[in-house]
């Protein structure tokens, strides 16, 4: 079936009406991806339970000013930031690491420049002082396989104030760690769910310090959440799989 296009005045002044509303539109939302607001599926476990696999999170580019990793995926611009503001300690923040540049990472921002990390026998430490600490108990929590298990839960409160839960699995590598020294201009991060994060820590396979221009932006909220069970192949799944408590869910 052949598709005609009026050509009179009035018609091709229409036709590019709605071709300048296409294109305005697409603009719009480009300048909303990549200077304002972004979102990102969550895809491990290494921030759980403040973060679950299959949550789609909210992060704010403007929170931390810009940069050539902030604009992602567009990777342009000089190193350093423009509108800079320094990250706080217990942010929630995506970026880039350092030994992976092209793939982006959610941590908890621990030690900011000039700190001294470690973590002894499952206690993490600020600059030799212990961080408050309170056994929360067992918790019976879902694996991303579905599985359930038993967890210990702790709430971890920074010198800031910032509180949060964390999990411990067992005793590993994680637990013990060398001390830290986070060099100027870079952060240290850590996952909430210390046994199954590679993060700032060595001991885990992790990435290391990572700079400050590395960073993406700060999470702001969960604004959508599926669980294990769904799939786009199953359609029915994304409403028996919808988490409707985390639905425009707040983190920190």
């Amino acid at each position: 079936m052949r598709v005609q296009v009026d050509t009179s005045p009035a018609g091709l002044t229409a036709f590019w009406e709605n071709v300048k509303t296409i294109v305005y539109a697409l603009l719009l939302a480009m300048v909303i991806r990549f200077a304002i607001a972004q979102p990102f599926r969550i895809p491990s476990g290494s921030m759980q339970p403040t973060l679950l696999v299959g949550d789609y999170i909210v992060v704010t580019k403007w929170s931390y000013g810009y940069s050539r990793f902030s604009l992602s995926p567009l990777h342009f611009g000089p190193p350093g930031r423009i509108f800079g503001s320094k990250p706080e300690r217990g942010d929630i923040i995506v970026f880039r690491p350092g030994n992976a540049p092209d793939k982006d990472f959610v941590k908890r921002l621990i030690g900011l420049p000039g700190d001294k990390i470690q973590i002894v026998d499952s206690q993490l430490y600020i600059n030799d002082e212990p961080v408050k600490r309170e056994l929360l108990g067992e918790r019976l929590f879902t694996e991303q396989t579905g599985e359930q298990v038993q967890l210990k839960a702790y709430a971890e409160t920074l010198p800031n104030g910032v509180t949060y839960t964390t999990f411990d699995r067992y005793d590993g590598q994680g637990d013990h760690t060398a001390v830290y020294e986070v060099p100027e201009g870079h952060y240290l991060m850590l996952g909430d769910d210390r046994d199954n994060s590679s993060d700032s820590r060595h001991e885990t396979g992790g990435f290391g310090y990572v700079p400050y221009d590395h960073l993406v932006g700060k999470a702001r909220f969960v604004f959508v959440s599926f669980d294990e069970t769904t799939s786009l192949f199953r359609p029915w799944t994304l409403l028996t799989g919808f988490r409707g408590e985390r639905f425009v869910h707040g983190v920190h």
